[in-house]
């Protein structure tokens, strides 16, 4: 059972329950948020795979996209930051597309890349929230709550990345035209589905 506080909802039941039990189930939950659940966060853990094949240039994205949704997903559940979901839902899908222009417009990754992820996984943190805020969390480990989670979404784009590198970077990324066949047709879609969710989300 559920209630609200000008802070968060407020998941009384698992303020009973041991810490443990706590990490656990907020671990999962972030997992979940995004795989399976998760298909706009996805696509742009995806696009950010694009670009370039050194794991090292991802992982940096990946660290800059987790500390930024960090921040907001705690400042969003204290109440401190608030945004509609209705401005949010569409920056999103606009984050999303985006990086898919970026991939396909870029021969090459460029140093603001990061700084860019950064400010939309500020953006991405307040969507978590929202979707946390269904939840609740408890009173008395909100912050265990709250990292417990976000190592769940860490854990979601790790696999993410990963599978992306083992699908089709590893394999594939010494073909000569790597470009052509692989990033910018993959981008194409992912820049498709987003530009859709785009006007839906603006326009219904």
């Amino acid at each position: 059972m559920a209630g609200v506080t000008s802070a968060h909802t407020i998941n009384y039941a698992l303020e009973k329950v041991p810490a443990q039990q706590v990490v656990w189930y907020y671990l999962k939950l972030g997992f979940r948020h995004i795989v399976p659940e998760g298909f706009d966060h996805i696509l742009f853990v995806a696009g950010l795979c694009l670009l370039s094949t050194k794991i090292k240039t991802i992982l940096w994205q990946a660290t800059a996209f987790t500390v930024a949704h960090s921040i907001t997903l705690a400042l969003s559940m204290k109440n401190i930051i608030v945004a509609p979901g209705s401005m949010v839902e569409p920056v999103i899908a606009l984050s999303i597309l985006f990086v898919a222009v970026e991939n396909i417009l870029l021969a090459e990754l460029k140093p603001w890349r990061v700084a860019i992820v950064f400010l939309f996984g500020l953006i991405h943190g307040m969507g978590f929230a929202s979707s946390l805020n269904e939840i609740g969390l408890p009173r008395n480990q909100f912050f265990t709550s709250i990292l417990s989670f976000n190592a769940g979404v860490e854990i979601g784009q790790i696999a993410v990345i990963s599978a992306v590198f083992l699908a089709i970077i590893i394999p594939l990324k010494k073909l000569p035209q790597y470009r052509k066949l692989v990033v910018n047709p993959l981008s194409l879609v992912i820049g498709l589905i987003a530009g859709y969710w785009t006007i839906e989300r603006l326009f219904f």
